[in-house]
């Protein structure tokens, strides 16, 4: 092992930390559980905070150098907030007695702290497999059949996704002899594998229909760190090893809409915000592509403020679920009136994902969009201004509106369990605390930052986009309900003809392998009768005549005296 840094106490790995210490989750019961489940995620904070920027650690393995821990500003701003939000969903989830759920959660986690500190293509590569096997039972643990099903196609998509990413790091590694996970060269086999691998993580159309198809069907507490880490650390690893990739600019921008569009569509609240996250993630892909400080900068800040917001939009919809077993708009209605907080904080959720003034997502989201203008990209700027319009609409109004106010729908259900409402709490005003005093967050960002959130031009920008959206939706709010329809989306290739295939593909197989067994055991079946022939002719038993044995001597021998002399 070779450490730059040799204290013990500087180099804790906040992913292993958080993964030894989850086993116990498995057994301990009740309060004790509950306790563990506060103190740990404190404990994997403090170690992520005691980590200085510009800390390394080498090991040598089979000849190859491997980084399992690299720390620079980029790695550090993505795990501030993966450790924030691994407290914030324990505390929503502290009265589930579930240990499986609770260790496949913490490893989940634990795989994107892996993720973000790699300092080599192997070890991401780790870390990203555990990702995929963790995240999956977050999925299963709902056990219902939809959930089965949709785990199981997220596990075929997330499988072959790692396959792509292994054979990209041999191609790399075959071509540079190199593993270093730092800014990957463009063009060739080894850069469009991987990139194709992260992309998927990133839910990038096409390759994005197992967002929303999987996490409306995970359990009411998974779905917030499913939201938090598979998509945000594949913002990270692009960010790391394509900035200033140009396709990512338009595919980012393509994301915006797409996700926004589809949300309009769709009937489930939680199927709703996972387009969102889609989405979302495209401001950040296109904040990639354009590569430049601010762009990365703004996509960094971005993240930070999304997994905030979006945990927190995920609470309101699970505890809405949760306390009403219903998530769809036509069947929901009028739950102010018994579910007042959950509205209020799922509110500060919506005016920071929509970047309302005051809220997180200003000061983030109009990073990035600051950057494209910067750049002179004025279509990429006005695409991203639009889709913002779209956000505004259907979470913070539509979303809301259709749930909480609108027509009555008869529920009464209680306010969610307390420890939810304190998570949505912290969620709800670390948000706010961002959007009035971002310095902090600027701050931890990987390039410094002299951007200003708050002049006059954004302001006013922003609000009247925000005031006309708002009454553009009252003006129609009596057709912009949701619709008992199913959305289909590109998920539908693999809910129908995707499974008729594998339907035919597994009967293909059973055909051969009982038609492959049928002529072995003719052929079998064949040799014992003739066995059972000879053993009732007695012919083994028959003595060799003389003259016989003679002349097969003479041609054996004759054998060995030509092959002898030919040598």
């Amino acid at each position: 092992m070779i450490t730059e840094r040799p204290d013990m106490g500087e180099w804790l790995h906040p992913a292993l930390l958080l993964m030894l210490g989850a086993l116990p989750l498995a057994v301990l019961q009740g309060r004790q559980r509950q306790v563990w489940q506060l103190v740990l995620p404190l404990l994997v904070l403090a170690a992520v905070v005691a980590l200085p920027a510009g800390l390394t650690i080498r090991l040598e393995l089979a000849g190859l150098e491997l980084v399992p821990l690299r720390v620079d500003k980029l790695s550090l701003a993505f795990a501030y907030v993966f450790a924030l939000i691994i407290f914030i969903g324990n505390v929503f989830a502290l009265q589930v007695d579930d240990g499986a759920q609770h260790v496949a959660a913490a490893f989940y986690a634990a795989s994107g702290l892996g993720a973000v500190f790699a300092g080599d293509l192997i070890t991401l590569y780790v870390f990203w497999e555990i990702m995929m096997i963790a995240s999956v039972w977050l999925i299963w643990r709902r056990r219902r059949q939809a959930a089965y099903e949709a785990g199981f196609r997220y596990l075929i998509i997330h499988a072959l996704g790692g396959m792509l990413l292994l054979a990209g790091i041999i191609a790399y590694w075959l071509h540079t002899g190199s593993l270093a996970f730092e800014a990957l060269d463009g063009g060739g086999p080894a850069f469009y594998l991987i990139l194709v691998a992260f992309l998927i993580n990133a839910a990038a159309p096409p390759l994005h229909a197992w967002l929303p198809d999987a996490y409306p069907e995970a359990t009411v507490t998974g779905t917030v760190f499913l939201s938090a880490f598979t998509t945000k650390t594949a913002v990270y690893v692009l960010a790391r090893g394509f900035p200033g990739t140009e396709l990512l600019v338009w595919l980012g921008v393509f994301m915006t809409l797409y996700g926004v569009i589809y949300a309009f569509l769709v009937n489930d609240i939680r199927r709703l915000l996972s387009y969102h996250i889609i989405s979302q993630v495209g401001y950040m892909v296109a904040g990639v592509g354009l590569g430049s400080a601010l762009a990365i900068s703004g996509t960094t800040a971005h993240a930070f403020t999304h997994i905030l917001y979006k945990a927190l939009l995920l609470m309101g919809a699970g505890a809405v679920l949760q306390m009403t077993g219903r998530s769809r708009l036509t069947e929901l209605g009028g739950l102010y009136r018994t579910m007042p907080v959950t509205f209020l904080l799922y509110m500060v959720g919506g005016l920071s994902i929509s970047a309302f003034p005051l809220f997180s997502g200003f000061v983030s989201k109009t990073m990035i969009i600051e950057a494209a203008a910067v750049e002179g990209r004025g279509v990429i700027f006005l695409l991203m201004t639009l889709a913002g319009v779209g956000t505004f609409m259907s979470t913070t109004l539509k979303l809301p509106w259709y749930t909480f106010m609108g027509q009555d729908s008869g529920l009464r259900p209680p306010e969610a369990p307390l420890n939810m409402r304190i998570a949505m709490g912290i969620a709800a005003l670390l948000c706010f605390v961002i959007g009035i005093a971002p310095g902090w967050l600027y701050a931890i960002l990987p390039y410094p930052v002299e951007y200003q959130a708050y002049t006059a031009g954004h302001l006013i920008k922003e609000m009247q986009l925000l005031l006309f959206t708002g009454l553009g939706f009252f003006l129609l709010v009596g057709v912009l309900g949701g619709k008992n329809k199913i959305s289909l989306d590109l998920d539908w290739f693999y809910r129908v003809p995707g499974k008729r295939a594998l339907d035919r593909l597994g009967g293909g197989v059973r055909r051969v392998d009982a038609a492959a067994r049928q002529a072995f055991m003719a052929r079998f079946e064949a040799l014992e009768g003739w066995a059972t022939h000879l053993r009732l002719s007695g012919w083994p038993l028959r003595s060799w005549p003389t003259g016989s044995m003679a002349l097969w001597t003479a041609v054996v021998l004759a054998l060995l005296l030509v092959f002898g002399l030919g040598r």
